[in-house]
C-alpha cells in the first residue's frame, strides 16, 4: 500500500489488480487496472465517484422531511444531482495494502449533521473489489440515499471490441422528459439507456469486453441506473433508491439505523 500526496492518491494492489483512491477528490476511484488494462474512464469528473446523501437527480432540488421543506443547489438544470460529497476532500481513517477507509462530514448545503463513510477492499487474490458506503446522523434523523457512479470504458484498448452489457431487470422506471421517474413501472426496454431499473433480488449486471475481460457488478441494493449514451464510456450505478428517491422512496437514517449499502465488482481476464 502506498499513501502518496493528494495529487496521486492511495494505491491498493492485489494479484494483477491495482486501484487508486483520491481522498482529495471525493474518495473517487480514479483508476482500476486489471492485468494492465485500465477499466475506468480517466479525468476529474470520471473514474467511480460516490453519490450521497442522494443519488441521481432530486426534482427541482427540493425534498420534504416531515413538515419541513428543504432546498438543495440546482446544479443539473432545474434539479440537484448526485449528492454533496463527490467533490469534497475526505479524511483517510486507515489504509493497508488492500483496503482503505475514508470519511466525509455532511455539511452545508445538506441541512443535517452527519457523515458518509466509504470502505474499499480489494480481494486478496485481486479478483474483485468490495465497496461499502455508510451514512450516519450526528443528531436528527433524515432521509438519504447512497450509491456509486462508475464510468467504465467502452473500449479497453484502441481498436478493441466494445463492451456488452447484460442484465435482467424486473422493471424499468418510466422516464419523463425531465429525466426523472414518472412513478410508473414498465417492462425493460432495449438501450440506449439513461434509465433506472428495479432488481428486487439484488443488482446483477455483467459487462463483457469480448476477448479481454468480464466484470460482474453485484449488490444487495435493489436499484441500478444504466447509462450508455456516450461513445467513450458506460455507467452501471448500484444505489439504495431511484432518482428523486428522497421524495419517492425515502430511507430514514437514525442514530440506531444508519444507511449501509455495498457493491461487489468481480472480474476475470479472457
Amino acid at each position: 500500500m502506498t499513501i502518496d500526496d493528494t495529487e496521486r492518491g492511495i494505491r491498493l494492489r492485489a494479484g494483477d489488480a491495482e486501484l487508486t483512491v483520491r481522498p482529495d477528490q471525493g474518495a473517487r476511484i480514479s483508476s482500476l487496472t486489471v492485468g494492465g488494462l485500465e477499466l475506468l474512464r480517466q479525468g476529474d469528473r470520471f473514474g467511480s465517484f460516490v453519490m450521497a446523501p442522494w443519488c441521481g437527480r432530486t426534482r427541482q432540488g427540493r425534498f420534504r422531511d416531515g413538515a419541513r421543506d428543504h432546498q438543495l443547489p440546482q446544479d443539473a438544470g432545474p434539479h440537484a444531482i448526485h449528492g454533496t460529497v463527490r467533490g469534497r476532500p475526505w479524511r483517510t481513517v486507515r489504509a493497508d495494502e488492500r483496503s482503505v477507509a475514508l470519511v466525509c462530514e455532511l455539511t452545508d448545503p445538506w441541512p443535517y449533521a452527519g457523515a458518509v463513510t466509504q470502505l474499499v477492499e480489494l480481494a486478496e487474490d485481486g479478483s474483485g473489489v468490495t465497496l461499502t458506503l455508510g451514512i450516519e446522523t450526528a443528531d436528527n434523523s433524515f432521509p438519504a440515499q447512497a450509491g456509486w457512479h462508475p464510468w467504465f470504458l467502452r473500449q479497453l484498448t484502441p481498436g478493441g471490441r466494445e463492451v456488452e452489457i447484460d442484465f435482467t431487470a424486473a422493471w424499468q422506471e418510466e422516464r419523463g422528459d425531465d429525466h426523472l421517474p414518472t412513478g410508473h413501472r414498465v417492462a425493460p426496454k432495449p438501450g440506449p439507456w439513461d434509465d433506472c431499473f428495479g432488481m428486487p433480488d439484488g443488482v446483477d449486471v455483467t459487462l463483457t469486453w469480448p476477448g479481454q475481460l468480464e466484470l460482474k457488478v453485484g449488490s444487495r441494493a435493489e436499484w441500478v441506473v444504466v447509462y450508455d449514451e456516450l461513445p467513450e464510456a458506460v455507467c452501471v450505478e448500484p444505489q439504495s433508491g431511484p432518482p428523486n428517491g428522497l421524495n419517492t422512496h425515502p430511507r430514514l437514517v437514525t442514530r440506531l439505523e444508519p444507511l449501509e449499502v455495498s457493491t461487489r465488482w468481480d472480474w476475470r481476464l479472457a
